[in-house]
């Protein structure tokens, strides 16, 4: 599994890289702010979501801490898809919010 820290993902969407970034948390933890352009879908429902998601592309997972986004990227690996862990998830996030 690839992983990343929020600092390098903050690189990459300040230098405009066009990145699928997925958070996994509950609708209630997302309420508290997502990283501007991220994708909604709760862990419980990856499974059932992944056709939303083109396998054409690289996506970036985050939660709060890094649990649950490693466990949702074990899933979409399992099912084709490349992705990246983000470590410290939005505990260690210090960019920009959207509410």
């Amino acid at each position: 599994m690839n992983v990343i820290t929020t600092e390098q993902l903050l690189e990459k969407l300040d230098a405009g890289e066009q990145i699928s970034v997925i958070d996994v948390r509950e609708s209630d933890e997302v309420a508290t702010g997502i990283i501007p352009g991220a994708k909604h879908i709760a862990l419980g429902q990856i499974e059932n979501s992944m056709d939303q998601l083109d396998k054409s592309v690289p996506h970036y997972i985050v939660c709060k801490a890094g649990g649950r986004s490693a466990m949702a990227c074990e899933i979409l690996e399992e099912n084709g898809y490349e992705v990246t862990n983000i470590a410290g998830g939005m505990m260690d996030w210090d960019g920009e919010l959207q509410f």
